[in-house]
C-alpha cells in the first residue's frame, strides 16, 4: 500500500473520529446527572414585556402551572455573539482576550477556508475553473479561499503564540495551566508552521490542496498528493482534527449544556415529570466523599443523608 493511499486512508478516519468522538462525548453529557441550575435571572430566552427589563416568568403568580415559550430567537442573539466574539472573555479579562480571541476566530476563518476549498473541488466538478483568471464564480473562490487562509493563519498564530506566552508566563494563569493545555498550543503552532510553509513553497494556489480534497470526494486514493510539504500539512491538520473533540478543547460544542443545561434551564419541576423521576433516581446514588459533615461511607445514598439529623458538638 502506498503512501498516498495510507495518507487518503488517514484523512477518512480522522473526519470519522472527529464525528464519532463529537457524537459520543455529546451523548455521554447529555445522560449525566442533572446540574445544579445557575437560577440567575434574566435567562435569554424569556419572552415579552419581561425580557425587556430583565425579568422573568418567576415574578408571575402560580408560574408553575402556566405553559410559556420560549424565544430561540433571543437566544440566538445572546450566543452569537459570545461565540463569534467572546464578550465574556473581553468584559471580564481583557487581557486574555486579545489573544484567546485571535486565536478562535482565526480558527473560525481557517474553517470557512476548508468549506471554501471543498466548494471549489466540487465546483471543479462541473467544469468551473478555480483560478486567479478563471470564470467570475472561479476566480471569486480562489481569491476567497486564499484571502481566508491567510486572514485564519494570521490570526489563529499570533492567538497561539500570545496564549502560550501568558500561560507560561503570567502568574495568575500558571496554576490553571496543564501541561495537556501547553501540549495542545504547541500542536497548534506546529500545525499553523507547517501551513505557512505550504502556503509560501509548496501550493501558493491551493490547486494540490483542492485536488486532494476532490479525490477525496471522489474516492480516487490513487491520485497523488503532488507535494511532500502539503502532504506532511494534510496529515497534522487531520490528526488534530481528530484530537480536539477527545480533549477539553471540546467546548466548542459543550457550551450549549452550560447555556441551556445551566444558564438557561428554568424549566419547572412538576408531579410525576422527567425532572422529578431523575431525581428521585440520582438522590439514591452513594456517596464517598470525605469531608466529615457529609458523614458518608459509601454506603449511604444523598437521600440518607439530606435527611439524616446533623450530629450537634
Amino acid at each position: 500500500m502506498s503512501t498516498t493511499v495510507v495518507l487518503y486512508l488517514i484523512t477518512y478516519l480522522a473526519m470519522a473520529a472527529f464525528v464519532l468522538a463529537v457524537a459520543a462525548r455529546f451523548v455521554k453529557i447529555f445522560r449525566m446527572p442533572l446540574h445544579l441550575r445557575w437560577e440567575l435571572y434574566p435567562v435569554a430566552h424569556e419572552m415579552g414585556n419581561k425580557a425587556k427589563y430583565g425579568g422573568s416568568k418567576l415574578e408571575e403568580v402560580d408560574w408553575w402551572t402556566k405553559e410559556e415559550g420560549k424565544s430561540r430567537i433571543n437566544e440566538l442573539k445572546a450566543m452569537i455573539p459570545e461565540m463569534t466574539f467572546l464578550v465574556l472573555l473581553y468584559e471580564q479579562n481583557r487581557k486574555l482576550w486579545y489573544r484567546s480571541f485571535p486565536f478562535h476566530f482565526g480558527l473560525y476563518i481557517l474553517s470557512g477556508m476548508l468549506a471554501l476549498l471543498g466548494l471549489g473541488a466540487v465546483c471543479e466538478l462541473y467544469g468551473v475553473t478555480i483560478a486567479a483568471a478563471g470564470t467570475s464564480v472561479g476566480s471569486v473562490i480562489y481569491y476567497l479561499t486564499k484571502l481566508a487562509a491567510i486572514a485564519g493563519l494570521f490570526l489563529a498564530s499570533f492567538g497561539a503564540v500570545g496564549l502560550l506566552q501568558m500561560r507560561l508566563g503570567d502568574a495568575n494563569l500558571r496554576g490553571y495551566t496543564s501541561p495537556a493545555t501547553i501540549f495542545n498550543l504547541l500542536f497548534f503552532l506546529l500545525v499553523f508552521i507547517v501551513a505557512w510553509l505550504t502556503l509560501l513553497f509548496a501550493d501558493p494556489t491551493f490547486d494540490l490542496t483542492r485536488a486532494y480534497v476532490q479525490n477525496l470526494l471522489t474516492f480516487n486514493l490513487s491520485a497523488p498528493v503532488g507535494s511532500a510539504l502539503l502532504g506532511l500539512e494534510i496529515l497534522l491538520a487531520v490528526v488534530l482534527i481528530a484530537y480536539i473533540p477527545m480533549t477539553h478543547m471540546a467546548h466548542f460544542f459543550l457550551k450549549w449544556f452550560t447555556w441551556h443545561k445551566i444558564r438557561w434551564d428554568d424549566e419547572p419541576n412538576r408531579i410525576g415529570g422527567a425532572i422529578e423521576q431523575k431525581i428521585i433516581e440520582q438522590v439514591q446514588y452513594p456517596v464517598s466523599w470525605s469531608a466529615p459533615h457529609i458523614n458518608a461511607d459509601g454506603k449511604k445514598n444523598w437521600l440518607d443523608i439530606a435527611t439524616e439529623e446533623i450530629e450537634k458538638k
